[in-house]
């Protein structure tokens, strides 16, 4: 038989799971942003691939393709990488931690971010 997991259980567990959008822009957007620079990082290349290759126009000679696979290959392609959002202990430790450099050691926000620390630390305990 299963155990079903608590409401503190749930909690843990969202806040190790669930993701926040860090990036600075609006998380609606990455839909477009994202396709959109992977398209112009590869246009780039292509753009790069048909220069180089547009000096061996006309006969077949194995000497100019050689130059310019060489022409081709001396820079590195350009690359994009997405990045995972931010886990939610991340970021609300974080918002914390800025309200309590605000605030002073002697805020509320001294006593979340120790109790946010500790439920992480001991995921057994409640």
């Amino acid at each position: 038989m299963t155990r079903r997991r608590t409401p503190q259980d749930d909690k843990r567990l969202s806040y190790t799971k669930d993701r926040r959008n860090e990036y600075g822009e609006n998380d609606k957007s990455s839909r477009k942003s994202i396709r959109r620079a992977q398209r112009h990082v590869a246009r780039a290349n292509r753009r790069r691939a048909t220069e180089a290759l547009a000096t061996t126009r006309g006969t077949a000679d194995t000497d100019q393709g050689a130059q310019a696979q060489e022409r081709l290959e001396r820079r590195r392609p350009r690359r994009w990488d997405k990045w995972p959002d931010e886990p939610l202990h991340v970021s609300v430790a974080g918002s914390l931690h800025t309200r309590l450099e605000r605030e002073g050691p002697r805020s509320a926000n001294a006593a979340r971010l120790a109790r946010l620390r500790a439920r992480l630390r001991h995921p057994d305990r409640t």
